[in-house]
């Protein structure tokens, strides 16, 4: 039937025995090749139905705290090597934008607590406080409890909108109960740049805690409980909180609901098993 289609004699045979053909010898490597592969099939079939082959495109914003990417790369990479894991630095904006547009396959970003954008799936991985930056020589840094009026009063450095709309609504918020109109002295995106401009004098910032590791020299952190004055919270568990009711820095995995890689599905759910509480968000649709 093979030499019917391709017309050409692949064996000699005799009523003794059978032989390949010059032709023949020329397509065994081949055949061998495509026996083996017909062969793999089935496996490969199973491992692309449980996600353990494919492509998994991962965008992250570049924040300096959240130190478990790097060991999820590895381990995911090892646990599922025919999975090609690509990442991709972006800010949340550009995230929302790529998935829209199917250009990554989920992002690793922060954004406040309720966030739920629509059409995507969340897995929220990490959450922390934010803490108020400020020069190390600053009298705020020294001062045994600040008068909130007083950080108010302080120039701002802070990120643009766009990229982190919730938090930077919630920080704005802060100063408009407290009767007060933000003093924004400099923007900036990465933490990095914000924390290099609060050590030069051009202001203070709110900024996640694990920003604290940053050792800039010159640079001190004050907790939102160092603070005296404005109008008392209470923490989820009913426990005294900072007068200062700022939301937590929530870091999660977003992914679109409606999208079939089973690869990514796999790293979901890897993901799942690694973060500490994880839970799962979905956006409306």
């Amino acid at each position: 039937q093979l030499e019917r289609m391709l017309e050409v004699r692949l064996f000699d045979r005799t009523q003794r025995r059978v032989a390949l053909t010059a032709a023949g010898e020329a397509l065994l490597p081949d055949v061998r090749d495509l026996l083996a592969r017909a062969q793999a099939l089935p496996a490969r079939a199973r491992a692309a139905a449980a996600g353990e082959v494919g492509r998994v495109r991962l965008a992250f914003v570049s924040t300096i705290g959240f130190e478990q990417l790097p060991l999820w790369v590895r381990d995911f990479r090892a646990l599922c090597p025919q999975v090609a894991l690509e990442l991709v630095e972006a800010t949340g904006d550009v995230q929302l934008e790529a998935l829209a547009r199917g250009e990554i396959d989920a992002g690793l970003m922060l954004h406040s607590p309720g966030f739920a954008p629509p059409g995507l799936d969340r897995l929220a991985v990490a959450a922390e406080p934010l803490v108020l930056a400020l020069p190390e020589a600053h009298p705020l840094a020294g001062a045994i409890r600040p008068a909130l009026a007083d950080v108010l009063a302080e120039p701002l450095v802070i990120f643009p909108r766009r990229i982190l709309p919730s938090l930077h609504d919630a920080i704005h918020g802060l100063y408009h109960a407290a009767g007060r109109v933000p003093r924004v002295a400099q923007e900036a995106i990465q933490m990095q740049t914000i924390v290099n401009l609060v050590w030069g004098g051009i202001g203070v910032a709110w900024v996640p805690e694990s920003v604290t590791r940053f050792r800039r020299e010159g640079v001190a952190y004050r907790g939102a409980a160092a603070f005296a004055g404005g109008r008392a919270a209470r923490s989820k568990d009913g426990r005294a909180a900072s007068a200062i009711a700022l939301p937590d820095c929530e870091t999660s995995l977003v992914w679109p609901a409606e999208r079939d890689n089973q690869a990514l599905a796999r790293f979901v759910r890897f993901v799942r098993d690694r973060a500490a509480t994880p839970q799962v968000c979905s956006g409306m649709p």
